[in-house]
């Protein structure tokens, strides 16, 4: 790729499918719940996966702190983020 590349380069919607994007969603629920806040990968508050998700799938940028501590809320279900 020969042009410079930004985070809004190619945004599409549905690069991954719903399936993928809910399962992956869930896996994340799951694997905080049962690890207190953590999976294989690190601590879900420091974690970039719940907004590279909603990129692939709804064609978003969540960049703004609030909103991603919001949305890891919802997923994660832990306050303290």
């Amino acid at each position: 790729m020969s042009k410079k590349i930004t985070c809004k380069t190619g945004l599409k919607k549905e690069i991954i499918s719903k399936e993928v994007y809910e399962r992956e969603r869930e896996l994340c629920q799951q694997l905080s719940r049962e690890n207190g806040g953590k999976c294989g990968w690190g601590k879900c508050s420091e974690c970039g996966v719940l907004p590279l998700l909603e990129k692939l799938y709804k064609g978003i940028l969540v960049e703004d702190e609030q909103e991603i501590r919001e949305l890891k809320k919802i997923v994660t279900r832990f306050g303290d983020f």
